[in-house]
């Protein structure tokens, strides 16, 4: 499998990895990276249904981590 991690600027590749993702090349460790991303900037939600959803599940088995809860 094929991965790349970040961009010639040395930034998290967001579009390569979802491209990797949808076509299934993607490690584990980088699926991982992925959605804790997607849940980071909250683009778990903003995407198709299925992100948000497979997100909700990957919190629960504590597989990545609960989005940052912000001081009101």
């Amino acid at each position: 499998m094929t991965q790349a991690t970040t961009n010639a600027g040395g930034k998290f590749d967001l579009t390569e990895r979802i491209i990797a993702y949808e076509t299934g090349d993607i490690s584990h460790e980088g699926f991982i990276e992925l959605f804790q991303y997607l849940v980071d900037t909250g683009l778990a939600w903003k995407l198709q249904g299925s992100y948000g959803r497979l997100a909700e599940v990957l919190i629960a088995d504590n597989v990545i981590k609960a989005p940052k809860k912000e001081d009101a």
